[in-house]
């Protein structure tokens, strides 16, 4: 019995200078499948929390300074019993319940589901027409003019994420560039994905990146 070829998407390849040169298939059930949008508002959910440092600190009644001394006798003054000025009632003094610096934001999401989540950015992204694949390698000095020269060649305008596999040069390019980033394959995120205008691949880099997906 022949085995059943997975139905693909047909979508343009363009070189350096933006002029469509061929067509490559996109494997559908990557490219093509149907948006999962809560799986994909979870991904960056986890992202975001992942990236989340545990910067703010508060002071307690321990920590906060003065206070050693009892502000006023116990009985015969006619005002409430004080012990200390560090109390949490009294201005300056400790907070309770506050940020310790020591929380653990972290969140995990199984594999299954993040997969679901990047294919559905994916299609989104095909479906949009907001994908550039070119041909081959991005050969170029490592030089903000001549990166910015290839955007405007391959038309990508507004916040713009370049895949890579070992393109050194490349990535200096970009480096100084505001709205553009430079990823290697495997630090793809379903966040980057969705937070910029266009993504730019190469065409045997998107072909590795579908293959780990399939």
């Amino acid at each position: 019995m022949s085995e059943t070829k997975p139905k693909t998407i047909t979508y343009p390849v363009v070189n350096q200078e933006g002029d469509k040169v061929s067509t490559i298939r996109l494997n559908s059930e990557v490219f093509g499948v149907e948006v999962h949008e809560d799986a994909m508002h979870r991904a960056v959910n986890v992202y975001l929390a992942n990236r989340r440092q545990a910067t703010a600190k508060t002071k307690t009644r321990s920590e906060v300074r003065g206070g050693g001394k009892k502000p006023w006798r116990q009985k015969g003054t006619g005002r409430a019993r004080a012990g200390s000025r560090r109390s949490p009632i009294w201005v300056g003094g400790g907070t309770i319940f506050g940020p310790t610096g020591n929380q653990n934001y972290r969140l995990n999401m199984n594999k299954k589901e993040h997969t679901l989540a990047l294919k559905s950015a994916l299609s989104l992204i095909v479906k949009e027409k907001r994908l550039i694949v070119v041909d081959e390698e991005m050969e170029i000095e490592p030089k903000t003019r001549l990166a910015v020269q290839l955007l405007k060649n391959l038309g990508a305008v507004g916040k713009v994420m370049i895949v890579v596999e070992d393109n050194v040069n490349l990535l200096r390019a970009v480096g100084n560039l505001q709205n553009v980033i430079a990823v290697e394959v495997h630090d793809v995120s379903v966040y980057d994905l969705l937070n910029t205008d266009f993504i730019i691949f190469e065409k045997a880099t998107l072909k590795a990146f579908e293959g780990g997906l399939v």
